[in-house]
Order: C-alpha cells, then structure tokens, then sequence
C-alpha cells in the first residue's frame, strides 16, 4: 500500500508547533475542543468533567517512562477494550509503534528547555489504504483530578491517554469507539490485513496436528512484526465482559503479546532435553483480572522452568494483567483469533515475498440494472451480478490473500449512520480471455462468508487461470466504499471489469461488429497418444476463433488430461467455425495431435460435446476424444 501521509483535517503538525512556539502558548485544537460532544453523544456526563493537561496532573510529565510496554495499558471507563488491547499488542513491536507515534524523542517532555513545549502532539493511523496524521492538543479529560479514560499505570506517563485522544478524534468522539473489533484497531496501526481464525468451529482442542500447525503459524506471524488479539465469545443471553471461574472474561478483548517455545527442567539439562512447551501471552487490558489456571502467576507449573528461563521471558508474579498459558488451554477456553498479518511485499527479502494489488471501488444505487452497483450477496441472483467486478490472473497453481475493506463508519455514529454494512465477496473461475463483465455465473471458486466487520479476509489455493471477485453488501441497494487488496506470488493484473460488451468504434463499420458471444469450455481429453511412441503426450489444448487464441497450461505425460479451458469469443462471422487443437510439448518444436472444428451457430445454450480429434492424415485413426461445451447467444449479454 502507499507510504504517502497525507494531513487530517489538514494541520500541519510542524507549523502548529513553531507557531506556538513562537507565541509562547500552549496549543488549542480548534477541531475537538474541549466539550462534552468530544466525549459523548447519546450519554450525560457521570459527573463534572474537566480537561487537563499532564503538567497538571503530576510534576514531571512523560511521553514513555522507562520505555513502552505492554503493561503500560489500563483501560478507563470506556467500553474500548478492543482498542486498549491493540495498544498492548503495538507496544511490543517498535518498527510497528515507532510510525504510529512518529518522531517520540521530539515529541517527549524536555526539561532542559521547557520553553520547547507547545501542548500538541501528533499520531499516524493507516485509514483506507493511506496514512492519517492526526494532530491533538495535551488537554485529557479527568474527574475528582483522575483521568477517566485509557492511563498508564505510572501517572507520569501519557503515551496511551493521548493516542487514545489521536483515535477518539480520527473517529469523531471518545464515546464512538465504545465497542468494537480489535483487527479494525490493528489494521489501523500497521495498514495489514486482518485474519479471523474460529478456534471453536476448526476444533483446533480436540485435533492435536491442528493444533500444533495454528501455533507454529502465530509463531512465525509473531516473528515477523504481526499483531495478534483473542476473545472468548459469549452465548447468547449471557452477561458480557461476566470474568468466568478461571479469571478469565467472556466478550473482552485480550491482546496476545508473546509467542515462544519454552525449555523444560533446571540447568544445563534443559538445554539437553527435547521438551519444550508452547506457550502464549496474553494482557487484559483491565490491568488486572488474570488467567489463575496451570501456568499462571505463582503457579506450581513455574518450578519446572529454571528461573534463567523464567527471566528471560519476563515472568512476572503481579496482577498487572498480563498472563501466561499453555497453547492447549489457550485453544481450549478461547473461542476467536485474530492476526493482523504484515505481508512482505519487498524485493529484498529471504521470507517469501508477495505481489500487491489494489484498487478501489463503490457500490452504488440506480434504477437502470445495467448501471446499478449494488445488487446484494448471492441470494439475490437477478441482481448479484450487478455488483462491482474485477478480473484478475493466476499464471499458476497460486496461493492468493484477499482483504476486502470498507469505508470505516464509526465516524457517523454521532448522525445515527455509523453501522458498518455487512460485506463479503465471491470468486469465480472464468473464460481465459474475458475482457467483459460477467453476465451470467460462472464456475465458483470460493468465497467468504458475511460479516459487518469493517474488513472481511480470504486466504486460498487457486488454480492457473482467470478469475473474477464479485465483493457485495448482505442487502441489495445499499451504498459504501470499499478497498479490494490481492496479494498472490506473481503479478495478477487486477483491474475492474467496466464494460458489458465490446464498444462500437470507427472502424466497426469497416470491419464489422460483433453479431454472436460463445463460451468454449473443453472439460478434458480421452485417450491421447503420440504418433508412433509408447510415451504419453505433454498435452495442451487451444481455442482459436477469428484470429483470437486461448491456451491451456501443460499437462505433463498425461492420456486423460482435464484441460478445464473457457475461452470467450465476439464474433463478427458467426458462420466461420471455432477451431480446438490439442498439441504435444516438445523442445524444439510442439507436435499437432488432433482438432476438431465446431461450427458453434447454434442457438441453445450449454451443449455439450464428445468429438473426436481428427489428425492432417486421412488414413490415421482419432488421435482421441475432447468433451467440449459450448454457450452461444446472440445477446452480447448474455455470458
């Protein structure tokens, strides 16, 4: 995604600072000033708020007080548990905490001359694919002299109080970010992409090989800068944030700050021994209210771990909220995960590197279903395919990532519009040379389900070939924006299908226009050979028509190979027949098999074919037979 930081609400974060410099005052944000609608909109204050900043709240202000730590976090009376446990998560990755708070040794309190200090800040969060710097006063809002919200647990310290207030303001009032999803918050904080994992439904308790794939999998996530958080879902009609037997809270976010294997035994006999445990830390944001099962603080558990061990993974023995538990339990009482995933894009990497692709798109509403964009999910399939379509290509059997973002709406909360929409997307296999919009479904390929999350996430194995993604809201007539991010292992060439059929141009008086579209789709050949040799063919099918060719990949030492080639044809002479030729890879030069010519003027649609693969000699026999099915329409719409 680009880098590019552009200004919000256009301050400039420098200048404000030199001006106030200049004037000897303290900064005053003209953009959320110090009232009650900054805080609420639908509450009444529980009591006299007044704001304040730090240098009234202690003597020695401080951005970090002996650095920045998980444990820095304690969650105030706003429901923003999601949000304060993203923060845990951010603190333990610099290259991540260091771009959210940019330039922090200028930005720190200094003594020496504190004719330097202008009260304002300034905090990057990654919205919609680009870079916000949100520029805020030190003013912090307190009661009875205490502040109300997000604090540190040293009362010199101000980091968290003040990206809280950067937050509240990008989403329009401290009481917009009551209730949320910790991956928007991580999304926020890194511009990754955020990946649900169900712990309950893939039943990672009870399979053991699972199980241990998720964790080496966080492990390495971990490893390379990824922010991770978990929750334990309620049932339904039970109390949320109700703290459960074992210490822990259903329908709170935790934030996930550590992942290691951890040495079993005393001395230098655990360094010998092949145990090792899976381990997982967790910080409530509460600052208190811990996990009390096997591995919790002071438990029995610790003795089988030398105290070396104990202090280089920093085991603490306080209720300052941050835990440790075995992975077992973990997948045992959590029921969701989320990775917020930073993918490696760069050319210089020894990680597997991916190719980005992004591009923006809307749906819209109007009356005409040509031009409509916004036709709902698959449920509605006279409307479906009105929706928004992008192609893109897979050169090769390819892992592909796809993030499907909306526009975030928290910010309209105060209007009574700030509902996410519920948004998900499909995929579908297509004609190896589609250029048009899809007009009739197609081979589905895969897909998500709905959700209101602000970002739904798909990670896929996906054959070579051409592909279009269909994203749409639940519910047919409803407006957004939205960002679609592919990430695939070579270049896919994303790009929106615009147009519903070829466009009528000069030159199609001359050279004519198309009168009839036909869908070729050859299923698989039957019983190929090569000429005079026990060797099975390296088989590859073509499409030709009317100068327009499309090649299937290589099926290597194959008699029965499934081709699975579509090809999409305009045709301007719907007399001249449609030519399949099926071909033998050699090295200096490929060998002809067989064709079969089709004369595709039918009218029906979906026939299917066995023909037999005719050879340039008279006398030889079939060289096999292709299964072929053929769509023709003389509605350029209607594929």
């Amino acid at each position: 995604m680009p880098q590019r930081v552009r200004r919000y609400k256009g301050q400039d974060y420098r200048a404000l600072r030199r001006s106030c410099q200049r004037q000897r005052s303290l900064f005053e944000d003209p953009h959320f000033p110090v009232t009650n609608d900054s805080i609420y909109y639908t509450k009444s204050p529980p009591g006299t708020i007044e704001w304040k900043r730090p240098g009234e709240l202690c003597e020695d202000p401080r951005l970090f007080v002996d650095g920045i730590s998980s444990r820095d976090l304690n969650q105030g009376s706003l429901g923003n548990c999601w949000f304060v446990a993203a923060c845990s998560c951010l603190a333990t990755e610099p290259s991540l905490w260091k771009k959210v708070i940019p330039d922090h040794g200028s930005q720190e309190w200094n003594p020496k001359r504190p004719g330097d200090y202008a009260g304002i800040f300034h905090f990057r969060f990654c919205r919609f694919g680009a870079w916000l710097d949100v520029v805020i006063d030190d003013r912090l809002p307190t009661m009875n002299g205490q502040l109300i919200f997000c604090h540190s647990a040293d009362h010199r310290e101000f980091w968290c109080s003040l990206l809280e207030k950067a937050y509240a303001k990008l989403n329009g009032c401290y009481e917009a970010l009551d209730g949320g999803n910790t991956g928007d918050a991580l999304v926020d904080f890194t511009g990754g992409v955020s990946e649900p994992v169900a712990l309950t439904q893939g039943d990672y308790s009870g399979d053991l090989d699972k199980r241990n794939r998720l964790y080496h999998n966080l492990l390495k996530a971990h490893s390379r800068s990824s922010l991770i958080s978990c929750s334990i879902r309620p049932d339904p009609g039970e109390q949320l944030e109700a703290q459960m037997d074992c210490g822990l809270v259903k329908g709170h976010a935790y934030g996930v700050t550590d992942v290691r294997k951890v040495r079993v035994g005393q001395g230098l006999m655990a360094f010998f021994k092949q145990e090792k445990l899976y381990m997982i830390r967790m910080r409530n944001p509460w600052g208190s209210t811990e996990w009390n099962g096997p591995w919790s603080d002071g438990s029995e558990e610790w003795q089988k771990i030398s105290k070396a061990e104990r202090e280089n993974i920093g085991v603490t023995v306080r209720d300052d909220g941050e835990f440790w538990m075995d992975f077992e339990d973990f997948v045992r009482n959590f029921t969701d995960l989320v990775v917020c995933r930073q993918i490696n894009t760069s050319l210089f990497s020894f990680h597997k590197t991916w190719a980005e692709a992004s591009l923006f798109g809307e749906w819209t509403v109007c009356s005409y279903p040509l031009q409509n964009r916004s036709g709902g999910c698959l449920n509605n399939r006279t409307t479906f395919l009105q929706n928004p379509q992008f192609v893109f290509q897979i050169p090769r059997d390819d892992s592909a990532l796809m993030s499907l973002q909306q526009e975030d709406r928290r910010l309209y909360r105060k209007d009574g519009s700030g509902n996410n929409l519920s948004i998900g997307f499909e995929i579908f296999r297509v004609e190896e040379n589609r250029k048009y919009r899809m007009h009739a479904l197609q081979q589905q390929a895969t897909g998500t389900t709905y959700s209101n999350s602000r970002s739904v996430f798909l990670r896929s194995e996906l054959k070579q070939g051409r592909y279009v993604v269909i994203p749409s809201t639940f519910d047919p007539g409803q407006s957004g924006k939205f960002l679609l991010r592919l990430f695939t292992e070579t270049t896919s060439r994303l790009r929106e299908l615009t147009l519903d059929q070829p466009k009528p141009s000069f030159w199609s008086c001359c050279l004519g226009y198309p009168k009839r579209v036909t869908s070729v789709h050859v299923h698989s050949a039957a019983g190929l050979r090569l000429p005079d040799s026990p060797s099975l063919p390296d088989a590859y099918a073509v499409i030709q028509s009317e100068g327009v060719s499309v090649k299937s990949k290589v099926h290597e030492a194959e008699s029965n190979p499934d081709f699975d080639l579509k090809g999409l044809f305009y045709r301007k002479h719907e007399k001249k027949p449609i030519k399949i030729q099926v071909w033998s890879r050699r090295f200096l030069r490929d060998l002809l098999l067989g064709e079969v010519t089709v004369a595709a003027d039918q009218n029906e649609m979906a026939s299917s074919y066995v023909l037999q693969l005719q050879t340039r000699s008279d006398c030889s026999p079939p060289a096999g037979s292709l299964l072929v099915e053929i769509s023709s329409s003389d509605d350029l719409t209607a594929l």
